[in-house]
């Protein structure tokens, strides 16, 4: 990034400028440009607002620095917390050092804003009993989560009811122990009430022996998720759920706790109970449930207020601890992209989401996609080739999607559905899958090949196509033909067989004529479009040797030269832009992703030189063997267009007088035959003639 000019202000600061991604940009290097951004011309800043949520960037700076809480960081919030430092620190460039702590000294103790941050920094020391001359991030953290446990006990000693819980201390095991067996008790009650309406039933709503036998060789041990699913007890007419035995084995560990902490409570001595006494316990454990959540809920919101409150009062010094650490990363991808166009290993832009492995390749930027309709909406105006993934992370529970830019390599394996492995900032490892692909033009070789690798695909598809519907058909054919035989009689079969076997060959003929058509046409009309160009250049052919090497160069620069230029011109216009601005930002300016810059945003593998041979590679062809073969090729191509060129080897129209010759020729198909020589013709005559 070199400079290219200075800016001084009215207040006499120097402004230095760079061109960074192909863009004049302003630097923002000291804490003499932080002090100075209220005087930077809002139209240089790269962006103008940024969301607070969804980057790779501490939420809570942002949530700090939002003055309005509409979710957005602007330019004016941004100037704003700028000029908010120049009123507490002593040294701006303390900032750039990018620290979570802060000596008091460092502070200004003259303005109003520095006093309440050192006011703040005290009392929270006092009270965690430190006496030191410094605070760090970490301290105020450890202070708010004190006093967060303060007031939930003082809460808890203010608010304690007369209310006695059913269980006594155990009425949270007891609960748990409940809600552990609760669908499988009502599943027993239900079985029962099936007997009662129909005791035919019974054996159907038991466990069934079948069941038991298929499992029966098994270790029984091993099979207690397929016992568990077997009911609670036998379910029997009188509906009553035994206390002292006939347990389902897979559940007796659960309902021993049950019976230890409820049943044997309020049941105590009795053998079995109905449903209307195990309603009974669910009413207790409901309401004792009920009980704690409605005090959790209040306490929960008195706490909040409480923190809110007092969290405004500390809130100075946590602001400048954050900002200390956070506000010059901020201002590098805000006012300018720096962080992004930085290659420095370990420095990405808040906006890279991680990194996704691919095909033998790591693209680096990687965007978390907020709106996808909105993104696909715009992807196409960044001219960017993008593989759009859902990520999938069993460790952490979560999914998302992101959207990759694929800048360097080839695309012949990418396709939807593909999977890959995508890593987020943190290194936590996510299961990817293509979703959607922008295709647009990732590099001029690519671009180069692009026609001729289209036009073999289609040629691939076409006769793919055209097999698998050939084969269907004799299958088709093949199976009904079985079934005919199988119906017919034996007299017959050698007849029809024959029969249905000749008109096969002649549809198969028919078939592949027909569909294999359009694809020699479309091979022929090329090879006549070279035919006649190359007779159309017979004088610039015949008149150097070389001209036929530089007429094959003329051939390949017209087939891939569109196609190169329109790489070219896309190659030049890639911007970023869009991808953010679909992801609520407003960008200010363009961001370039030129080719060079593109590279080193997509790795590549790169595999060292092997010696050796592989035992299970192709047999190859000596290299002689194909220097040979290519020499015969171009030989043979000069030869066939210098004689193209040279004699004319075209079809040409019958003469109009052979036509008419034709035309004039008796109705009754009369021919007259030359008469014959009197004398025969002397070949030595001939020859001195000539």
């Amino acid at each position: 990034m070199a400079k290219i000019n200075k800016f001084i202000s009215k207040s006499g600061h120097n402004w230095n400028f760079s061109t960074v991604g192909g863009v004049t940009r302003v630097n923002i290097e000291t804490g003499a440009d932080v002090a100075h951004l209220h005087e930077l011309d809002q139209k240089l800043w790269t962006v103008l607002s940024c969301p607070v949520s969804g980057l790779e960037f501490d939420e809570k700076t942002l949530t700090l620095l939002d003055a309005d809480k509409d979710g957005r960081i602007r330019v004016n919030e941004v100037v704003a917390a700028s000029q908010w430092l120049t009123k507490v620190l002593r040294d701006m460039d303390y900032l750039l050092d990018g620290k979570d702590a802060i000596d008091f000294a460092q502070v200004k103790d003259d303005t109003d804003e520095g006093k309440q941050v050192l006011d703040s920094a005290r009392l929270i020391l006092k009270q965690l009993g430190q006496d030191k001359e410094s605070i760090t991030l970490a301290d105020v953290a450890e202070y708010m989560a004190g006093y967060e446990e303060k007031c939930k006990a003082e809460y808890t000693a203010a608010n304690a009811e007369p209310y006695e819980p059913p269980f006594g201390d155990k009425s949270d095991d007891a609960e748990a122990a409940v809600n552990a067996l609760r669908a499988k008790v009502a599943d027993y009650f239900m079985r029962c009430k099936l007997v009662q309406f129909d005791e035919d039933a019974s054996g159907v709503l038991d466990v069934q022996v079948d069941k038991i036998a298929a499992i029966s060789g098994n270790n029984l041990a091993d099979s207690a998720a397929e016992i568990s699913g077997y009911p609670l007890a036998r379910p029997v007419k009188e509906a009553l759920l035994p206390l002292t035995g006939g347990i389902n084995p897979a559940w007796q560990a659960a309902f021993a706790t049950l019976k230890s902490l409820v049943l044997d409570v309020d049941f105590a001595g009795k053998e079995s109970i109905g449903e209307e006494e195990w309603n009974a316990v669910l009413a207790k454990v409901d309401a004792y449930a009920a009980w704690k959540a409605a005090g959790q809920t209040a306490m929960d919101e008195t706490v909040a207020e409480q923190l809110k409150v007092h969290g405004a009062a500390i809130e100075p010094v946590e602001k400048l601890l954050r900002l200390c650490r956070d506000f010059f990363t901020l201002l590098r991808n805000f006012v300018v992209f720096k962080d992004f166009y930085n290659r420095a290993p370990g420095t990405e832009a808040v906006f890279q989401a991680g990194r996704l492995f691919i095909d033998q390749r790591c693209c680096d930027l990687c965007v978390k996609v907020t709106d996808m309709p909105k993104h696909l909406a715009s992807a196409g105006k960044s001219g960017l080739y993008l593989l759009y993934c859902h990520c999938v992370s069993k460790t952490k529970g979560q999914e998302m999607d992101i959207v990759a830019a694929l800048t360097d390599g080839d695309i012949k394996d990418l396709h939807e559905g593909k999977n890959a492995v995508f890593y987020d900032r943190t290194g936590t490892d996510w299961d990817a899958t293509v979703t959607k692909i922008i295709d647009n033009p990732i590099s001029i070789r690519q671009a180069f090949w692009s026609p001729y690798r289209k036009f073999g695909q289609w040629i691939t598809d076409k006769i793919t196509k055209n097999a698998q519907e050939k084969e269907a058909k004799q299958f088709e054919n093949m199976t009904a033909k079985a079934d005919e035989t199988t119906t017919n009689l034996a007299a017959k079969q050698e007849g029809a067989a024959a029969d249905a076997a000749a008109a096969d060959g002649k549809k198969a003929q028919m078939f592949d004529i027909a569909k294999f058509a359009g694809i020699f046409a479309a091979i022929g009309l090329a090879l006549g479009a070279i035919g006649a160009a190359l007779a159309t250049l017979g004088g610039f052919v015949t008149a150097k040797w070389y001209n036929i090497i530089l007429l094959v160069a003329a051939i390949v620069i017209f087939i891939s030269g569109p196609s190169m230029l329109l790489a070219w011109l896309k190659l030049r216009k890639r911007n970023l832009g869009p991808l953010l601005n679909a992801n609520g930002w407003a960008i200010n300016s363009v961001v370039k992703i030129n080719t060079t810059f593109g590279a080193t945003l997509t790795s590549m593998a790169k595999f060292p030189k092997v010696v050796g041979k592989d035992p299970l590679a192709d047999k190859k062809m000596a290299w002689w063997k194909k220097c040979l073969i290519w020499l015969v090729i171009l030989a043979a191509l000069f030869v066939i267009g210098f004689r193209l060129v040279e004699h004319r080897w075209v079809w040409e129209p019958k003469p109009v007088e052979a036509v008419e010759a034709v035309d004039a020729v008796d109705e009754e198909d009369n021919i007259v035959l030359a008469e014959p020589s009197d004398t025969a013709a002397d070949p030595a005559e001939d020859a001195a003639q000539e």
